[in-house]
């Protein structure tokens, strides 16, 4: 009778271990999961160094000017005084009087659907500007004094926080008076007030003491743009039988042909209302100061 032989407990041992290291060589085979990267800070609009306009060239040609209207002013944006970059700045306490000549910058895609300084989401394509010390929300009127281009915007942000400059531009706003492509220009800010975009001027005193109100050389309402030469003189013709005050008709060919019917000019902020109530009994509200030289 043969007797069984218990199995090498040693060998059974051998087995369990050549298995595990089978494994062990399959799972190191195996690249290990990427892990996403911790955040660094630095998100949203400042993982930007610089900022940038559109991908591509974008017309914004058709987009209005703001219009001036009474709007309250709430707390957000107009805390009074504040502090950047070590520097306090006070807000105006008159503003009606505003005009200054700078270097106007604009700022973009880098801001985009983030918040201004009174909590209104920023929109490159809609007319408005930052400015350090006008009351927020305010109206101005901005000319490029390189080519005359003015546009009308709505002041609802903080900035620009550089030395020289004196506004901020949103993109549309720096397309329609042709910065868009230098970053900078030099240009006229003034204030425009609601139901009347006329910016009110410095009131220089005289040697005797009165308060005069001189308005710049060749300063006219313009009061309709036209494609048509005749249509512009059609118009003009009308408003010649009607008005008191001279009415002339400008022409430009670049970039586009256009004819321009603006009555004027006026010496002072007297005579020049004088020319807004005239129009007024004409149905006409929304002409605007221009500079002619």
């Amino acid at each position: 009778m043969l007797m069984m032989l218990p199995r090498n407990r040693f060998a059974l041992s051998g087995f369990h271990l050549l298995c595990a290291l089978l494994v062990l060589m399959v799972g190191c085979s195996q690249q290990p999961a990427q892990k996403t990267p911790p955040t660094t800070g630095n998100e949203g609009r400042y993982k930007h160094d610089k900022d940038f306009g559109p991908d591509e060239d974008v017309d914004l040609s058709h987009v209005p000017d703001a219009v001036p209207r009474h709007e309250q002013r709430t707390r957000a944006g107009n805390k009074n005084p504040y502090t950047v970059l070590g520097k306090t700045y006070y807000l105006m306490e008159d503003e009606t009087a505003y005009r200054e000549r700078g270097h106007a910058s604009w700022y973009g895609k880098k801001f985009n659907g983030y918040h201004t300084s009174n909590g209104e989401l920023y929109d490159m394509y809609a007319m408005t500007a930052a400015h350090k010390t006008l009351p927020i929300p305010s109206y101005v009127r901005v000319t490029n004094l390189q080519n005359g281009k003015s546009v009308v915007v709505r002041v609802n942000d903080r900035g620009p926080f550089h030395d020289g400059r004196i506004i901020d531009l949103s993109y549309a706003a720096a397309q329609r008076i042709g910065i868009h492509k230098t970053g900078t220009g030099y240009v006229e800010v003034e204030i425009a007030l609601p139901n009347d975009a006329t910016p009110i001027p410095r009131r220089p005193q005289t040697q005797q003491g009165q308060v005069e109100s001189v308005l710049p050389p060749g300063t006219f309402l313009q009061v309709g743009a036209f494609g048509s030469r005749q249509a512009a003189q059609d118009f003009a013709n009308r408003l010649r039988a009607q008005l008191t005050i001279p009415v002339v008709v400008t022409s430009a060919s670049q970039p586009r042909e256009i004819h321009r019917v603006r009555v004027g000019p006026f010496k002072d902020a007297a005579s020049l209302q004088q020319g807004r109530n005239q129009l007024a009994r004409l149905k006409i509200f929304d002409a605007h100061v221009v500079y002619q030289q």
